[in-house]
């Protein structure tokens, strides 16, 4: 009899036990409590839009819970990054950064304190194709017609070290174009530098240059994404023009950052039951009707994936080899 009593006081006890981190794994986990969503850029501007929309349908998927919005800019994201990465690992910290870090961490740049492979990633509401749109009043009709040129064509890029001028560089170790990077273009002084005709060419995000094509001031000449095929399905794509293994496994890095967009992430060590309950809020999040309905009207694509999606490209991108990662630091120096 006592040995029956003590068993079923044991399986109690296990229920007891059992109990909280069953309730960890149910939405109701965040009742009463506030997630600081940290957006890695000042206010406005399209990380903040992305943020500030996916932190309100994800506080929508919490019931109880209060999302908010922290702007923490500086250092090219890096900043909004590391404060991410080093916040306590309960599930009331995640926040979003430009993907573009993945040069920075690559290339083990000062300032970097996170290891991307390590963060609990929650999923990506977007993607970010890179593209290299090409101004109508260049002469070029093709980009077919740039690898014929005969002298050196001027790209438009932002600071050296950014994303934007990585990219651009990355380009001209992988195609046989001469091209001159012309830096220090910010937010849309790329797109009027084609326009007056001091530059012909830009390599950029398909979406951001969706206006500037609209009205016939550029094309899209090249895609860096298999993914472009759906949403740009006329323009030709960089695996095209490549031939050579280091080529590839430039262009292989590209295609990862083209998928990637719009990240939310939280820090490493978030306990698995939490993470799952934020993994689900977030699908749920951009994938509801009204979110959609508000994203087209601020003309912001979603293009949702998963946690698991994020995390094996993360890896894949990361996974260079010493020539690539040398290649990237030339690049980064280049002037």
């Amino acid at each position: 009899m006592n040995r029956f009593l003590t068993m079923v006081a044991g399986a109690a006890m296990a229920l007891v036990v059992a109990g909280p981190a069953s309730a960890a794994a149910d939405a109701n986990y965040y009742k009463g409590k506030t997630i600081t969503y940290i957006v890695a850029t000042g206010p406005g501007g399209g990380y903040d839009t992305y943020g500030r929309l996916i932190a309100r349908f994800m506080q929508k998927q919490l019931p109880g819970s209060r999302i908010l919005v922290r702007n923490v800019p500086g250092a090219g994201h890096i900043i909004g990054a590391n404060t991410i990465y080093a916040a306590r690992p309960d599930g009331l910290t995640i926040g979003m950064f430009n993907t573009g870090l993945i040069y920075n961490q690559l290339m083990s740049l000062p300032g970097v304190k996170f290891d991307l492979t390590k963060m609990s990633w929650i999923g990506k509401a977007s993607n970010e194709i890179r593209v290299v749109v090409v101004s109508t009043k260049s002469g070029y009709k093709t980009i077919d017609d740039m690898l014929k040129a005969k002298g050196p064509v001027r790209f438009a890029a932002a600071g050296v070290g950014s994303a934007a001028y990585l990219d651009t560089r990355i380009l001209d170790f992988m195609l046989p174009i001469d091209i001159q990077t012309v830096s220090g273009f910010d937010g849309a002084e790329g797109e009027l530098s084609m326009m007056r005709g001091e530059v012909v060419a830009q390599v950029g995000i398909a979406s951001s240059f969706e206006q500037f094509v609209r009205n016939k001031n550029g094309f899209y000449a090249l895609a860096m994404s298999p993914a472009a095929h759906a949403i740009l399905p006329n323009v030709p794509q960089a695996d095209a023009y490549v031939h050579d293994e280091k080529s590839r496994k430039l262009l292989t890095l590209l295609e990862a950052l083209s998928d990637l967009g719009r990240l939310t992430s939280g820090p490493p060590g978030i306990p698995a039951d939490v993470l799952a309950v934020l993994r689900e809020a977030h699908l749920k999040a951009v994938q509801d009707p009204a979110l959609l309905v508000e994203a087209k009207k601020l003309a912001i694509p979603i293009d949702f994936g998963t946690a698991d999606f994020v995390t094996r490209r993360i890896k894949e991108a990361l996974n260079q080899t010493p020539e690539t990662i040398a290649l990237l630091k030339q690049a980064a120096a280049a002037q």
